[in-house]
């Protein structure tokens, strides 16, 4: 049974060119869009039964291409790519914004006392460590063992290290206080996401070739991959974390923040959203989502496998996620 819209849309990929900077970006401010996260589960189920049933060749009658990839995309906001099970709404990169705006705000506004640092860096990381085991990359689930050792070891390392940097910085000027959040992230990042993902550097991580077909799992893969994810998190955080402070040491001067100092909080976390706005498709598109290595970089048994099977195959696929 086919409508009018060809069959031969290729909806596994993304709408736009993936090996240019823009394309990717054009993706991922789709893929971020804070609107997804209002899409009611009705919503969700009818985007996914559109797409698997134009996978099957059922195409409703009047569906249009641009409907069509509307439908992808919402699929593909609520969908894992490799497991396909329904994602934690808050661990949604549609949820990045609205999450990161408000407690990076609130991380920036109360800086400096340590109860305040404490409690906004265990926010801040119980958060990631949601989004860093959401977006995970691969179909091999963590055990609740595994899952609850990443979680105590990510959040404890991350919540240290901006205690440390807040101690040290107790008798430098306030524009220098304001920028140890920024510094705790950084470092927190380079914690968190490889403890969050430590099953991916054990086992490794699925590698295909260009039509998809899965040739094994690869742990050099999954180090580029958290590799590339680390230095897109910290770069995604820096705008919002850098620019706010200077615009916000200069407003607390003012008499408006004089007199109405409980005005502070808000408006940091209005700047700080307004940079993630761009910050975070723009970040996630550095590097290809689908990204690649050569096969002489994988492990010796896995190169002798695809050598034997595939002579021909110089570089191999994989999901770097997000």
């Amino acid at each position: 049974m086919s409508g009018e819209l060809p069959l031969n849309i290729n909806i596994k990929e993304p709408r736009w060119d993936q090996t240019t900077f823009v394309g990717r970006a054009n993706h991922f401010f789709t893929v971020t869009d804070p609107r997804n996260i209002l899409l009611t589960n009705e919503q969700l189920e009818h985007a996914r039964k559109m797409i698997h049933d134009y996978r099957q060749g059922i195409v409703p009658p009047g569906l249009t291409e641009n409907e069509l990839w509307r439908a992808k995309y919402v699929y593909d906001s609520a969908f894992h790519p490799d497991t396909g099970e329904k994602m934690v709404l808050i661990g949604r990169m549609s949820a990045q914004v609205p999450m990161n705006m408000t407690i990076t705000g609130c991380m920036m506004t109360f800086y400096r006392s340590t109860p305040a640092v404490l409690f906004w860096q265990w926010v801040n990381q119980s958060f990631n460590a949601i989004v860093n085991y959401t977006n995970r990359s691969g179909d091999a689930p963590l055990t609740v063992n595994e899952l609850g050792t990443a979680y105590v070891s990510a959040t404890t390392g991350a919540v240290a290290t901006a205690l440390g940097l807040n101690a040290l910085t107790k008798h430098v000027s306030p524009l220098i206080g304001r920028f140890v959040p920024f510094a705790a992230v950084a470092a927190a990042n380079c914690i968190n996401i490889p403890l969050m993902r430590q099953r991916e550097l054990k086992v490794g991580i699925p590698v295909t070739d260009e039509n998809g077909n899965r040739l094994g799992e690869s742990a050099n893969a999954a180090k580029q991959a958290i590799t590339q994810v680390v230095v897109s998190r910290i770069l995604m955080a820096a705008p919002g974390m850098a620019i706010p402070p200077f615009i916000m040491n200069t407003l607390e001067k003012k008499a408006f923040l004089k007199r109405f100092p409980w005005m502070s909080a808000p408006i940091q976390v209005g700047l700080v959203g307004f940079c993630l706005v761009f910050a975070t498709p723009l970040c996630c598109a550095l590097f290809p989502q689908k990204s690649s290595m050569s096969v002489t970089s994988l492990e010796a048994d896995l190169q002798a496998k695809i050598h034997e099977a595939r002579p021909e195959l110089q570089r191999v696929l994989f999901n770097k996620g997000l």
